[in-house]
């Protein structure tokens, strides 16, 4: 992609999944890339993986005094970032009536507010530099509405909606957009759904297949890339035509 070798990437929840994939993608592409996540061990084990990653900084990105004290060690290893893919997240598959005031909390925490304290550490900086980009993880979860996941989809919708109006304010020096993938096979989707439920998953999916987290991580590439320069405060859907058809698409 033209306009990625040399770009200063964070990547929040960079240390597995799709997160992960996308940190190596953008090495590949000649980028400096840190990642940020708040599991020690799967950040140690980032580091082996990734020959070429410029940092790991271990941060809660539900923690906003966390989120600049992470910033802080990215001014250190990189001097602030050109692009930030916001990509933290997290879900816990429960009905509606048996969420509890703890896990509405943290799901929020997470996959919002997250995305808020760290889009504005990110901001704040490309603001004051050369400007930059800023990609937020949405989801077809806020899209539409799936059962089981109330928290999770509200949480998906804010950040769809906040990325819209990032754009409106950021631009012209940065500019915003919000990726929206369907079933993507990760660990937290192979953790929470048996291979009977993703079988069935699959046969919903116009292209009969799964998604992989390297499709999201080129995704990903192209909106920071130069090739997307007039491209801004748009949702993009990568779902296989997963939401194409509507209650079609459920047959």
């Amino acid at each position: 992609m033209r306009g990625l070798k040399d770009k200063r990437v964070l990547i929040t929840g960079g240390a597995s999944g799709i997160g992960f994939a996308t940190a190596g993608r953008f090495i590949e592409e000649g980028s400096r890339v840190a990642i940020l996540d708040r599991d020690e061990a799967a950040l140690q084990h980032a580091r082996k993986e990734l020959p070429g990653l410029q940092g790991a900084i271990h941060a809660d990105v539900s923690d906003d005094k966390s989120v600049a004290g992470a910033f802080d060690e990215l001014d250190r290893l990189l001097g602030g970032p050109d692009v930030l893919i916001n990509n933290a997240g997290i879900s816990i598959r429960n009905p509606f009536m048996d969420i509890k005031p703890d896990q509405w909390r943290t799901v929020i925490g997470v996959n919002l507010n997250g995305v808020f304290y760290v889009a504005q550490q990110a901001a704040r900086r490309m603001l004051a530099g050369g400007g930059g980009v800023i990609l937020n993880m949405g989801s077809t979860n806020g899209l539409m509405g799936y059962p089981y996941y109330a928290d999770y989809n509200a949480a998906k919708a804010g950040v769809i909606e906040l990325s819209r109006s990032m754009a409106l304010e950021l631009g012209p020096a940065i500019r915003v957009n919000a990726v929206c993938p369907g079933f993507i096979m990760t660990p937290m989707q192979e953790a929470e759904y048996t291979p009977e439920m993703r079988r069935a998953f699959e046969n919903k999916i116009p292209l009969r297949k799964l998604g992989r987290p390297e499709d999201v991580a080129a995704l990903f590439a192209f909106l920071a890339s130069d090739e997307a320069a007039f491209i801004s405060g748009q949702s993009f859907v990568i779902d296989g035509g997963e939401i194409a058809g509507g209650l079609a698409s459920q047959a």
